[in-house]
């Protein structure tokens, strides 16, 4: 644990060094200054796409960010000689960030809304999402040198998490959609603000299929890890 806790306050300081914290604080003005242009009937419809949009960039932009200013530097490399495991390196990364959506989709949603919606709905879909999305990111992000080589590929599961959005506002409501786990992420941003109505088998699958997901991400995160990160640096 305590070596759980000294990662994470390690990674706090490379989130501040890296300027993540900066960008997620621009990124939190701009959505105010967007979503407050908007008139207030529309707002609370508005909010859970500008949320699940917030969260796309937080998690898998910064966590893909993260990995290659660490290989860049060779941090990520000098991992391995520390007794700093790869399971308390990842909870880290995923603790920091998941604060960092946190705390940025409440500075959006408490100036537009104040305390107009549901908490639990809500932080679970903030948490779960951002889980879901920076391990999609670290999946993606690993096997590859550089962010250029990156950037091609790391569209094809971006869009495909995005897809959902089609369902949820109406346009194509394909049942198959659900096996999309960020379905589930957009139903529970949509209940916090009265958006959607749940049924307890919509509930139960919007949270536990993100956390078979999560779950299933962890550990293919561990052997991108040990594919790509450790054999690499293991032959040079």
């Amino acid at each position: 644990m305590s070596a759980t806790i000294a990662a994470l306050r390690l990674d706090l300081r490379l989130q501040r060094r890296y300027g993540f914290l900066y960008a997620a604080a621009f990124a939190a003005v701009l959505w105010i200054v967007v979503l407050n242009l908007l008139p207030a009937k529309v707002l609370g419809a508005a909010l859970p796409y500008a949320l699940f949009g917030d969260l796309a960039i937080v998690g898998f932009f910064f966590i893909a960010g993260a990995v290659f200013f660490e290989k860049g530097e060779r941090t990520l490399f000098a991992l391995l000689s520390t007794p700093l495991r790869f399971r308390e390196y990842l909870l880290a990364k995923l603790g920091t960030l998941t604060m960092i959506a946190v705390t940025v989709s409440l500075a959006v949603v408490i100036p537009l809304r104040g305390l107009d919606f549901h908490p639990l709905t809500f932080l679970a879909g903030i948490v779960l999402t951002s889980l879901l999305m920076i391990l999609l990111g670290f999946v993606t992000a690993a096997p590859y040198p550089s962010v250029s080589e990156w950037l091609m590929p790391a569209l094809v599961p971006l869009v495909i998490v995005n897809v959902p959005l089609l369902s949820y506002s109406g346009v194509w409501p394909e049942p198959l959609l659900y096996l999309i786990p960020t379905h589930g992420s957009l139903l529970l941003l949509g209940a916090a603000f009265d958006q959607v109505a749940l049924s307890w088998p919509q509930l139960l699958y919007a949270l536990g299929y993100q956390l078979l997901w999560i779950v299933g991400l962890f550990f293919l995160a561990r052997k991108v890890f040990e594919r790509f990160v450790i054999s690499r640096e293991g032959s040079s």
